[in-house]
């Protein structure tokens, strides 16, 4: 006799409400908090994801968001840089002094204070690996460096100004029918943001920074230069500083404050991005996001009206509640 085997049973197809929980599960929970806070600033405030204002907010967001962008590679990578508040307020000063308001001296003050911001990131690179101070010391000593550097050099009060071409990164932009001016320092963010995300999660090296966070030893075991991904993704930082001091000296113009607390901001929205304190975990768009969300929680508590002495506990609150959270999430998945 024989036995015939039933016919295969189809997979039940799935529902289109499990399909959307299931890719809403998918995305960075950063993502969602922003949305939140953008809808209830339009509550407040209906103008606001009107193009133009919404633009404008952009635009101030995008020093922080490429301060975040370049500081969440030293943070998977396993350690902290401090300093690029203080590289950010040096940007600014340096270049009014040497600009003075003459266009024609932009075109290689701009190259130079690239090379000066590589040249911090690698400092702080090497000391940390070579010498064996920890980052959050190293980056410490050089803020105080080079704020003291900007003092003798300024005197106190910065001199010289800023060339119309150099502020047009930070305060002008292209025309677009129907949109208005879309400002360069959005342009620029984008740009940024994309190859840095790119950089992070499409190429060998992201991959030993992702390594070098999560397991120096296994890393070194496999291959890795751990010192030399370390002392780079110091050198992006670096980098990225330099690119927030010039759309930051457009916006704001010329002061010895420029870059003030920006080294915290920028940890607090890479942390309110999910990234890892100790490293190993973290992603170039939820830092964005961090960043956006960050000064969003900061429009929103001005248009309550509250105290703007209030960011900084409210900045507080959200690295430990964040790193807390990014904890809690680790160990589930551990």
């Amino acid at each position: 006799m024989t036995v015939t085997a039933p016919p295969p049973t189809e997979a039940a197809p799935e529902r289109p409400a499990s399909r959307a929980w299931r890719l809403l599960r998918a995305v960075p929970p950063i993502w969602l908090v922003l949305v939140a806070v953008i809808v209830l600033i339009a509550w407040r405030n209906p103008t606001f994801v009107e193009p133009v204002p919404f633009l404008a907010f952009l635009r101030r967001c995008a020093p922080l968001a490429v301060l975040a962008a370049g500081q969440v590679f030293v943070i998977i990578a396993g350690e902290f840089d401090l300093s690029v508040g203080a590289l950010v307020t040096a940007v600014v000063v340096v270049a009014a002094r040497l600009s003075d308001g003459d266009p024609g001296n932009t075109w290689w003050l701009i190259p130079l204070l690239l090379a000066g911001g590589a040249l911090v990131g690698l400092v702080n690179g090497l000391v940390t690996t070579r010498l064996r101070v920890p980052s959050f010391i190293a980056t410490l000593g050089m803020l105080l460096v080079l704020n003291g550097a900007v003092f003798l050099w300024s005197g106190g009060a910065p001199r010289g100004s800023l060339a119309d071409n150099f502020r047009q990164f930070g305060r002008f932009g292209v025309e677009v029918p129907g949109l208005g001016q879309l400002p360069y320092a959005v342009l620029v963010l984008v740009a940024l943001g994309v190859g840095l995300w790119l950089l992070l999660s499409h190429t060998r090296f992201g991959h030993q920074v992702y390594a070098a966070g999560g397991n120096p030893r296994a890393a070194a075991l496999s291959g890795v230069d751990v010192r030399r991904v370390r002392t780079a993704a110091f050198v992006i930082s670096g980098l990225s500083a330099v690119v927030a001091g010039v759309l930051l000296g457009g916006f704001t113009g010329v002061t010895a404050e420029a870059g003030v607390g920006y080294e915290f901001q920028a940890i607090a929205a890479v942390v309110l991005g999910g990234a890892v304190l100790g490293g190993g975990r973290g992603s170039v768009g939820a830092a964005l996001a961090g960043a956006l969300t960050l000064q969003s929680v900061f429009t929103l508590l001005n248009l309550l009206g509250l105290a703007k002495s209030l960011r900084d506990a409210v900045q507080g609150l959200i690295i430990i509640g964040a790193a807390a959270y990014a904890a809690h999430r680790l160990r589930r998945s551990g």
